[in-house]
């Protein structure tokens, strides 16, 4: 069986690997400057291996261990990383290359939330998280994960009807992870709500690798669901 902890780190190395490949299959299709492939390529690579990079330093130092207010998981991980997506798709969203990308793909690539929700039974067993995170509490996601590749396949019909279910769908993707945001939060920090005078979570779940969680992996979730959001209503309008 998987140590959950190597899991994580395992997920959020193929995760890069994945954004890298769609990102550099974009790049591929947008530019035929030999010489500004390879920059943006670069760009992107350097992009991604710093904010892993940033995510190890806050993991290994032992801030985020501390589950007083103002919650440092949301300052110094989860805002930064919602910051920078909507500064990056708002400053892009009118660009060739987030068109360039297969609108399936970015669906397609939501099932990875299945592992992160195995993931989280297995932390579990591991006393690193409460059940009511997981699918055995009010966590859903891995019911709604398993729902990509049938969207999915759909979009790749090409045709609107679908085209808009599968937005709603991205909107209802985003309302989960807002609801797990939910979960998680009060669980450290608003105890209380669950009849706890302590956090649900042992003070491990501060340290490496489990900030890939609100620090990477959900993330690269609500990423694909805004970039797929702003590809269907082009596609939308064309008609």
């Amino acid at each position: 069986m998987i140590h959950s902890a190597s899991g994580y780190i395992a997920l959020s190395l193929l995760m890069n690997v994945i954004l890298f490949l769609i990102g550099t299959s974009s790049i591929q299709s947008t530019f035929t400057n030999p010489a500004q492939r390879k920059s943006k390529k670069v760009t992107l690579l350097v992009g991604l291996v710093l904010w892993q990079i940033y995510i190890l330093i806050i993991g290994k130092s032992g801030i985020l261990q501390d589950f007083s207010l103002p919650p440092r998981v949301l300052i110094f991980l989860v805002f930064p990383a919602f910051v920078f997506i909507a500064a990056f798709l708002i400053a892009n969203r009118n660009k060739a290359w987030i068109h360039n990308i297969p609108p399936h793909w970015l669906i397609f690539c939501q099932t990875f939330r299945i592992a992160i929700e195995s993931l989280f039974v297995l932390s579990v067993a591991k006393g690193i998280l409460p059940e009511i995170v997981t699918i055995k509490g009010y966590n859903f996601d891995m019911i709604f994960a398993c729902t990509a590749p049938i969207v999915g396949y759909y979009v790749v019909r090409k045709n609107l009807y679908y085209q808009s279910m599968a937005l709603l769908w991205n909107y209802l993707g985003l309302g989960v992870i807002a609801s797990i945001i939910f979960l998680f939060v009060t669980a450290i920090y608003f105890p209380q709500l669950y009849g706890r005078e302590t956090s649900l979570f042992p003070k491990e779940f501060g340290l490496y690798p489990y900030p890939l969680v609100p620090g990477f992996l959900m993330p690269s979730a609500v990423f694909m669901h805004v970039l797929s959001i702003l590809q269907l209503m082009k596609i939308k309008e064309k008609f």
